[in-house]
């Protein structure tokens, strides 16, 4: 399988998916191409969410690439199974964080399914697996402007069709001991609750934040900037049009409405401080 996500929105993921076919015929999974204009940070929150749960191997391509055509480099990250390419400027770097981790976390949620076509039991790894770093070698490519096209995608291709254990044979690849890492912020936890921030806002308006879910365990109401809100374990719970405080499938405290916007009626948008208090 191969991924692609970027922020181009139409039509340049056709090019992109046209640049693979000239390489490999794989499988293409497209993640999403309206990540926020340039935002990288967003980018990488939804990387990280969304990727993992891949089945290996898999060789993913995103880009979200303000720095295009500049002296920044190319990077294809590897990690187990999975292969990341990107400009590197930390944009897949929590998705190979996440990979490291947890290769992989999914299970079907389904009963009587197991989480595998095999039957076998997917589960953490006993040791997290290292995150090998490679700098992909650029040699004039045809845009200075849309290396998506260009570089990410023929890299990604090829890397797919000589398969991600064989990376280091890849003549465009040289490993680098470091590249450039993106960390989101830490919430800071209080006796009463904890100091955090809003990372992402997604499509339904939900204000998604860096405060772990496991702060609301066991509470059925908690003050967010001063004012009182129900804690609720799906939207459904509380009217339509009302608030809620609740735990996303991303495992965060997040901010919302039922069938309405949270990041609207709590007033809030991404990188804005969000005080949570238990009284």
């Amino acid at each position: 399988m191969l991924t692609l996500a970027s922020d181009f929105g139409s039509p340049y993921p056709a090019a992109m998916r046209a640049a693979v076919r000239q390489y490999s015929d794989c499988e293409i999974l497209d993640v999403a191409h309206d990540f926020p204009r340039q935002d990288v940070r967003t980018a990488a929150f939804w990387l990280r969410e969304v990727l993992p749960y891949a089945p290996a191997p898999a060789v993913h391509c995103a880009v979200v690439d303000p720095g295009v055509g500049s002296d920044r480099a190319a990077v294809a990250l590897r990690v187990g199974e999975h292969a990341l390419i990107a400009p590197d400027n930390g944009l897949v770097v929590p998705a190979a964080r996440r990979l490291r981790e947890r290769m992989p976390a999914a299970g079907s949620g389904l009963r009587g399914v197991d989480p595998s076509p095999d039957g076998d039991e997917i589960s953490a790894v006993a040791e997290p697996a290292a995150i090998e770093a490679f700098e992909i070698a650029v040699d004039d490519p045809a845009s200075s402007t849309f290396h998506g096209r260009d570089v990410f995608a023929p890299a990604a291709a090829l890397i797919h069709e000589r398969g991600v254990a064989s990376m280091e044979t890849c003549s465009f690849l040289d490993p680098v001991d470091e590249f450039v890492d993106l960390q989101f912020p830490v919430p800071i936890e209080r006796g009463d609750g904890a100091d955090g921030e809003v990372l992402v806002v997604d499509g339904f308006g939900n204000a998604i934040t860096n405060v772990p879910g496991d702060l609301l365990d066991g509470r059925d109401r908690i003050r967010v900037d001063g004012t009182a809100w129900p804690v609720a374990d799906h939207y459904a719970a509380v009217d339509v049009g009302d608030g809620l405080v609740t735990v996303g499938s991303h495992g965060n405290v997040e901010l919302a409405v039922n069938r309405g916007r949270g990041a609207d009626r709590f007033e809030v948008g991404v990188g804005d401080d969000v005080a949570i208090r238990f009284s």
